[in-house]
């Protein structure tokens, strides 16, 4: 994924094992320079390569990108079916590479009411990474925290495993989409809002969050950094005294 740089920090001794990304502005970017829309998401995925590749070479474990929302559905339809042809390009374009590269990748979310042509291209780009052993990529595609929570609600009642057990949070957290994975340290979210967005609602729990105005498009491998060196800077208690 490019040469190697020299890294300014070790950040997995300072605790990030997973980052999470809310990719906000895309829409605002093409606009603020007279190009439709959807010309900002392909800009976009731009972004996506170089913050992978960042990842990577600082070797966090996990990164997961929120992609495409359960509400993303309300958006004009030009605009989601222009989206589904870019995740299309995307894979098809991006999928050796990732591979060559140890690159895991899963899509969390519901595969429903996506073209059957995209779903068979995230379901090839899963299996042909599934045993990759270098950053887990989480792709949050149709994606929504309380939906999330909701089914995995409903597969734990569903285990006939389960019957006569307590349910706790170790149990239940092995049905959401991200399973035994660690939640993630950090969350940082482009384009100058400041709320969830109905991301990762049970994983973000005690995640430190990271704003910035920068919209995605303009999101640098520097403004990338900036936000692991302001995460170095914090002291995490997770409600006790530290």
């Amino acid at each position: 994924m490019g040469e190697k740089r020299e890294r300014n920090h070790e950040y997995l001794e300072f605790g990030i094992h997973h980052v999470a990304m809310i990719m906000d502005g895309n829409g605002r970017w093409a606009q603020a320079q007279g190009k439709p829309r959807l010309e900002g998401h392909r800009q976009g995925v731009e972004t996506v390569r170089m913050v992978v590749k960042e990842t990577w070479d600082e070797k966090i474990p996990f990164l997961t990108l929120y992609s495409f929302s359960t509400e993303n559905w309300r958006r004009p339809i030009n605009e989601v079916q222009g989206l589904m042809q870019i995740f299309v390009e995307a894979i098809d374009r991006f999928a050796n590479e990732l591979h060559q590269n140890q690159v895991k990748v899963r899509f969390i979310g519901k595969k429903e009411g996506f073209p059957s042509h995209l779903i068979e291209r995230m379901e090839s780009l899963e299996n042909l990474t599934e045993q990759n052993r270098g950053l887990t990529l989480n792709l949050a595609l149709n994606y929504g925290g309380r939906d999330e929570i909701l089914r995995a609600f409903r597969k734990f009642l569903q285990d006939s495993s389960n019957q006569g057990k307590e349910m706790n949070e170790e149990t239940f957290r092995r049905y959401l989409d991200t399973g035994n994975q660690p939640d993630p340290d950090l969350l940082i979210r482009t384009g100058g809002e400041k709320r969830l967005s109905n991301y990762l609602l049970w994983q973000l729990a005690y995640s430190e969050l990271y704003f910035t105005d920068v919209l995605w498009p303009d999101f640098s491998s520097q403004d990338y950094h900036r936000a692991l060196a302001d995460f170095v800077s914090r002291k995490r208690r997770f409600g006790g005294l530290g």
